[in-house]
């Protein structure tokens, strides 16, 4: 493994278990076994170091969100997106975090960078919503502001989640989340 890759995992493995705040050019320096100057060798700065690990990390993540692709019906594919975003959301929380609601450089912004499919987590489920739309299985719309109406409800629940205001076991908040995006469909279905 390489210098920068040391780094970057070290980084990664900072972040995961304590956030963002953690991640110092200093501590990950101490990480690796290397000097603070050492990493501005292979990053300039610490949002640098932060962003190439996260752009990383959420890709490994979401390289097989749109797996199911033209299998199953919108609502088993939609289920599947589902559990891959909680699997993210619970299971990677300091990284959930960090891309989704820390403000930061770089972050990607409603709608342009979501309609062109720049957001990893947000575009297989355009991608199922559209099919859903041209399909009849949802009303006609905007297929962004569609998925936005699909999305942002579990999001906002793992906010409650991660903040201590859901005092559910896991497995009865992943059933809440599902419940929740059942009634935003009923909405949307023709």
């Amino acid at each position: 493994m390489s210098t920068a890759e040391r780094i970057a995992s070290a980084a990664l493995a900072i972040l995961l278990d304590e956030g963002a705040d953690a991640v110092t050019m200093r501590r990950v320096a101490a990480e690796v076994g290397v000097t603070p100057m050492a990493t501005y060798r292979h990053y300039p700065n610490r949002d640098a170091l932060l962003r190439a690990v996260v752009d990383a990390a959420v890709a490994d993540l979401t390289a097989g969100w749109g797996r199911r692709g033209d299998r199953g019906t919108f609502e088993e594919r939609l289920d599947g997106l589902t559990d891959d975003f909680l699997d993210f959301a619970l299971g990677k929380p300091n990284l959930y975090r960090f891309v989704v609601t820390e403000r930061r450089e770089g972050a990607r912004r409603f709608p342009e960078d979501f309609r062109t499919g720049g957001s990893p987590t947000f575009a297989p489920v355009l991608d199922a919503v559209s099919r859903a739309v041209r399909d009849g299985d949802l009303r006609d719309g905007d297929p962004v502001e569609l998925t936005l109406a699909v999305t942002t409800p579990a999001m906002g629940l793992v906010q409650l989640y991660h903040g201590g205001r859901i005092a559910l076991s896991e497995q009865d908040f992943r059933a809440l989340c599902k419940r929740t995006i059942e009634r935003v469909l009923d909405g949307l279905r023709p």
